[in-house]
């Protein structure tokens, strides 16, 4: 009898403890093939059919559809370079170059994954409608409130994220560092 007790004790509490990791990883994420440059994420096997099982959960619980790996890379932001959360009521200045890419997109979003409503309905930047310096850099104002040049709506939400997609770009599973990929800078500049 005791034995059996046991058996069921151990199988209730492996069954909790994997039922437990499974939706913590479904949920958050894993740190398996993820690539970090900066305050800048990508898993660049999510396209692929290498992808690993827990990054392939977290896309089928989320409705994602990623980019390919022969198409892109997509990298996330959730912090600046200082690892301060991005603050929809904080000015933020993303800025700098992108590694070589045929096109881009930076795109603002909520923690769950959707498009940050706002009177400009403007959601994001491309590659070819971003204003930049005479040396190919730019600087794109994240704020609640209009600022000059580009400039990209929060609606003041406590908590969001960026998306930088590059297509057609060399950068991938043998990238590791910022020079191998020069990525954009995030800082906070001001709080109100």
């Amino acid at each position: 009898m005791r034995l059996i007790f046991i058996t069921l004790l151990a199988l209730i509490l492996a069954t909790v403890v994997g039922l437990g990791a499974t939706w913590m990883t479904a949920t958050r994420g894993t740190d398996l093939g993820t690539l970090t440059i900066g305050a800048w994420t990508a898993r660049p096997k999510t396209g692929t059919a290498d992808v690993d099982p827990y990054s392939r959960a977290s896309i089928a619980r989320s409705g994602e559809l990623p980019v390919g790996t022969g198409d892109g890379i997509a990298f996330t932001a959730t912090t600046d370079d200082r690892r301060k959360p991005l603050d929809g009521r904080c000015d933020v200045v993303v800025s700098g170059v992108t590694p070589a890419a045929r096109f881009w997109t930076l795109t603002l979003y909520d923690t769950k994954g959707r498009l940050v409503a706002n009177s400009l309905q403007r959601y994001g930047f491309t590659s070819q409608e971003i204003i930049r310096g005479a040396d190919g850099a730019f600087e794109i104002r994240v704020a609640s409130r209009s600022r000059a040049g580009n400039w990209l709506p929060t609606g003041g939400i406590e908590r969001y994220a960026l998306m930088l997609r590059l297509y057609d770009t060399p950068v991938g599973v043998a990238t590791r560092t910022q020079r191998d990929a020069p990525m954009p800078s995030i800082a906070t500049v001001g709080c109100p």
